[in-house]
């Protein structure tokens, strides 16, 4: 059975989770909580990130 050794690309700060929304604890005037997106810094709102490149020695 063979080994499965592909490197998974999630991006570790946000852990496949790079958008959320935040309540700011105000209301709008039709009375929805007010929410706020902020994207992940790392993986700038993808939730990957590349791969480091091989090192090869010789």
């Amino acid at each position: 059975m063979p080994e499965n050794t592909t490197r998974t690309r999630r991006c570790p700060d946000c852990d496949d989770f790079p958008t959320v929304a935040i309540t700011t604890g105000h209301r709008t005037p039709n009375g929805a909580r007010q929410t706020i997106t902020v994207t992940c810094r790392t993986c700038h709102g993808t939730g990957t990130v590349p791969r480091r490149p091989v090192e090869v020695s010789a």
